[in-house]
């Protein structure tokens, strides 16, 4: 189990575009919505400091949907940097002159206030209506051309996943027959020696079948013959 913590650089974003529909919806959802996905909350390798979220198109914003009175209690400021310049518009005011600047100051307002806001702000597009011209960035990825890219890339991965596995059948065998080969000789005694024991061991080990009546020198003219028969072959014990 690693402790290592995974940290996203910049060159490994992966920014895609999504549609948020404001028809019926509040203004706060539809702001909180589109501010997590430019922020980029709603990914698991989510870095505050980092411009990695993603690109959001606001569509309907003409019908998107007020509650309580914020329409006549909600009021915009601004000044023009002057004595007495001071001006106020309601939020029905803003809405009827541009709806796009209502969502827009909504999401902005849950931004940092920071460059990086500012980064983020500029990925956020909004259009009164349900028309956008960004179906192209939308779609990306979902064509024939990028499915045959995807089906490439799994045909390269499968087959180079075949042939570790095929490299790696041999040196398994290799292995295997090294580990028999360097097993541990028989202890250089007569065989007379031997307790009955040690000798049904090495007979089972060399594949002789054991009768129930043999006595100790029957399993040791058993051991024998095999070992002459095995040096006529030419094998090893």
């Amino acid at each position: 189990m690693t402790t290592k913590t995974y940290r996203l650089s910049s060159r490994h974003t992966d920014r895609r575009w999504h549609v948020l529909d404001a028809n019926g919806l509040s203004l706060g959802r539809v702001a909180s919505e589109a501010a997590k996905l430019l922020l980029g909350k709603h990914k698991p390798t989510y870095e505050p400091h980092m411009a990695m979220g993603d690109f959001v198109v606001v569509v309907n914003a003409q019908q998107v949907r007020f509650t309580a009175d914020k329409l006549t209690t909600k009021i915009y400021y601004r000044h023009s940097g002057y004595p007495g310049g001071l001006r106020s518009r309601t939020l029905a005011e803003e809405h009827a002159r541009d709806p796009r600047r209502v969502i827009e100051r909504a999401v902005r307002g849950m931004l940092p206030r920071n460059s990086l806001g500012r980064e983020l702000f500029r990925h956020l597009n909004v259009y009164p209506g349900p028309d956008h011209p960004h179906t192209a960035q939308v779609m990306a990825g979902t064509g024939a051309r990028a499915r045959a890219r995807a089906a490439q890339a799994q045909s390269a991965a499968a087959g180079t996943a075949a042939r570790r596995a095929a490299s790696a059948q041999p040196a398994r065998v290799e292995r295997e027959a090294a580990a028999v080969t360097t097993a541990a000789p028989r202890p250089q005694k007569p065989l007379a020696r031997w307790l009955r024991t040690e000798l049904d061991a090495e007979a089972t080990r060399l594949g002789i079948a054991l009768e129930p009546k043999w006595k100790k020198t029957d399993v040791i003219a058993a051991i024998e013959a095999h070992d002459r028969a095995a040096a006529g072959t030419g094998r090893t014990r």
